[in-house]
């Protein structure tokens, strides 16, 4: 960075010693990062951070994450000045660095990983005047949001894989073609010619996942989100029984339901949102799945994953299961990740 504050000058000085160590030099050993799932620190200085730039940022990290039953933000903001952002504070998870000066030629963003600390996403923001950071932050509000939600998600898929339940895959690929990395925790429940239940309950909690699979039609709408909705409350009320006699799950139709077309990874499919109720009870939470063809085209697969959590929120185990379904591999797949 070209000009910086005072205050950012230790930290900025090592965050381009970081960028360059790719440069045919061999990375230092970074310590593991800290700080909470779904919290990100951000550096600004009080008068920005409680004026109209903190508000920006605030309607853009931290509004209401869509489809849970109560409010919750987004991500879990914590404000420290450039004065106070000290090595505690580096080895973060998440860090969106705003540096405020009017020496600064022209507005900018970078993205970085594991600049302090691994698996860490510092996001960095240079500009002379808090309108042009306010400018620049809503031009690349799509990009922030999904470098810090991808950041997220490879923590979590990490772990799944480091400490998966490997006992899953093989009952999975050979039900679907692929299988998710399930961590260690998760059993299967449920398991007919069409329908997988692999749970991971405790008390007070549940975060399960869902795989099923139907014949493809072939018709244009088939992935439209009336036929997805349909299909799975086919297949949630012969299959995810109440606790009581005529109870069943379902979708709920308090919130129509959402639809993404999502390329990932070489995998194409249709993601839905939305929040799920048991039918003639009072149990309910969010959901989200995954919708997509078999390798040969013939029928059509579905990984869900929902969550109960009554005493909780749920924000961070809904990502928690969405990771695992977004860790989908094809039994074959020879992509490189």
């Amino acid at each position: 960075m070209k000009s910086i504050l005072k205050s950012f000058a230790a930290a900025f000085v090592l965050l381009a010693v970081a960028s360059s160590c790719g440069n045919g030099s061999r990375k230092p050993l970074l310590p593991n990062v800290s700080g909470k799932a779904g919290e990100v620190i951000v550096v600004l200085n009080k008068y920005d951070w409680e004026g109209d730039l903190g508000n920006d940022i605030r309607n853009l990290l931290a509004s209401d994450c869509p489809f849970l039953p109560q409010k919750e933000p987004l991500y879990t903001l914590v404000n420290i000045a450039p004065a106070n952002f000290t090595n505690i504070f580096q080895i973060h998870r998440n860090l969106l660095l705003v540096n405020i000066d009017k020496n600064v030629n022209e507005a900018k963003v970078e993205y970085r990983t594991d600049v302090w600390a691994r698996p860490q996403c510092v996001i960095s923001i240079d500009a002379p005047d808090g309108k042009s950071a306010m400018e620049i932050i809503d031009k690349n509000k799509t990009t922030i949001l999904e470098m810090l939600e991808q950041a997220e998600r490879n923590r979590i898929i990490e772990n799944s894989k480091m400490y998966e339940e490997r006992s899953l895959r093989p009952i999975v690929t050979e039900f679907a073609g692929g299988s998710p990395y399930f961590p260690t925790g998760y059993a299967l429940k449920k398991k007919t010619d069409d329908f997988l239940w692999i749970a991971y309950d405790t008390q007070y909690t549940m975060q399960d996942i869902l795989i099923y699979k139907y014949p493809a039609e072939g018709t244009e709408d088939e992935l439209s989100v009336g036929k997805i909705v349909e299909k799975r409350n086919e297949f949630l009320k012969n299959n995810v029984p109440g606790m009581f006699e005529n109870t069943y799950m379902t979708t709920s139709n308090v919130t129509e339901p959402s639809i993404e077309y999502i390329k990932y990874k070489g995998r194409d499919f249709a993601q839905i949102r939305g929040l799920w109720e048991v039918y003639n009870d009072y149990m309910g939470g969010p959901f989200v799945s995954h919708s997509f063809y078999s390798k040969d085209g013939k029928e059509i697969i579905v990984l869900e994953g929902f969550v109960y959590a009554p005493r909780y929120d749920k924000r961070n185990y809904l990502r928690q299961v969405e990771s695992i379904i977004y860790s989908f591999e094809w039994a074959d797949n020879d992509e490189k990740e």
